[in-house]
């Protein structure tokens, strides 16, 4: 086994870790404060290529490995984990379930502008009542036959009001269950689809988190994924995706707090000596380092097996199971080893701590990513 990133990768990882440092870092405990929607930068994310890293040239993506997306991913939530999930949701879900299971005509419409950053798309599974029960979809799409009518709400929705393209999760035929739910591509803008109110979030706060609502919306055929009854697959399989992206947000978020608490640690001084140089604190740094290590190993493996084109179910739902665990637990730590400083906004770490725990819940709960893997262990 060779755990030596190439020169590409390397490059990568620094383009985005400069990207980090000198766009995000500045105006990020502004934006987390008023709720701001970090639009310029993510402009400048797409200029960059990082919205479409892994969508193949000829629909004007960047061609590279999942490996490079989650360097990326990771560099991108050490700084802000409200640009990082924007970013996620983009790549991981909506361009990679187009671009896999689309029509060619569905990719040169939405695919190429969304993989150049030019747009960026919004994934739209949860309901009030379909949470984790992602089977219980009461969002209905009518046959009408060369078009649905879509109807119903969709809760928690990332990019909600910033997003041009919608993926839409809706139940076709009732009798049919899950084999009766179809995935639909929605364009902001078509009549009688309104965004809902934005969420005031513990954490994750620049990003636009909104319930959308769809009444009676016309939605053409063409714009179906997949065969009918497709949707509910079309979800799960896509879901498995988006996990290595959260999970690659989650160890950012870690070892974002780590490098600060390490900083920190080296220069404070307490009974007359450093914090570094208590073992209390060393023995705190130690433990963080090897769960971040250990989590980041897990997200390789899952990015390695996805690239080379193996089941990777399993592999997925153990890195975010376990980097979003250590999210909570790392950064708990960094506040901790900063103590009263690490409870104020300008030293970073109490946002961090407060971002970590949407990564234990969203794209598949802690639970539900333990009945996954059960399930893969027992097949």
């Amino acid at each position: 086994m060779n755990f030596e990133l190439t020169e590409e990768q390397i490059a990568v990882q620094q383009a985005a870790r400069d990207f980090a440092q000198t766009e995000l870092l500045p105006e990020v405990i502004e934006r987390d404060t008023h709720q701001k929607f970090p639009a310029a930068q993510i402009k400048k994310m797409g200029e960059l290529g990082f919205m479409g890293m892994m969508v193949d040239p000829k629909y004007s993506g960047g061609g590279m490995d999942t490996i490079s997306y989650v360097l990326a991913m990771e560099e991108i939530s050490k700084v802000d984990a409200s640009a990082s999930v924007v970013m996620s949701v983009n790549n991981s879900l909506v361009c990679w379930g187009i671009e896999t299971f689309g029509t060619e005509e569905q990719k040169e419409k939405y695919l190429k502008p969304m993989a150049a950053g030019q747009i960026h798309g919004a994934f739209c599974l949860s309901e009030p009542e379909a949470g984790s029960d992602a089977t219980s979809q009461r969002t209905t799409a009518e046959d009408k036959g060369d078009y649905y009518l879509l109807n119903g709400t969709k809760n928690w929705i990332t990019n909600g009001s910033t997003a041009s393209v919608y993926i839409v999760i809706a139940q076709t035929d009732a009798d049919k269950r899950h084999k009766g739910i179809n995935a639909l591509i929605v364009e902001k803008g078509m009549p009688g689809f309104v965004v809902g109110k934005k969420e005031d979030k513990m954490g994750i706060r620049g990003s636009d988190t909104h319930s959308l609502m769809f009444t009676d919306v016309k939605v053409p055929k063409a714009n179906r994924i997949g065969a009918d009854g497709f949707g509910f697959t079309f979800a799960m399989t896509t879901l498995n995706g988006g996990r290595i992206g959260i999970a690659a947000q989650a160890l950012g978020i870690a070892s974002g707090a780590y490098e600060l608490a390490l900083s920190y640690a080296k220069e404070r001084k307490a009974f007359n000596k450093k914090l570094s140089e208590h073992q209390a604190i060393q023995f705190k740094l130690a433990e963080m380092a090897t769960k971040i290590d250990a989590a980041r190993l897990l997200l390789w493996q899952a990015a390695y097996l996805k690239d080379e084109k193996k089941d990777f179910v399993k592999a997925a739902s153990m890195a975010k199971l376990f980097a979003s665990q250590i999210a909570q637990e790392v950064t708990t730590e960094a506040v901790q080893i900063h103590g009263g400083y690490g409870y104020v906004k300008e030293y970073h770490v109490e946002r961090l701590m407060r971002d970590a725990k949407i990564t234990q819940i969203y794209e598949g709960t802690t639970e539900i990513q333990k009945m996954v893997i059960s399930r893969e262990l027992l097949k």
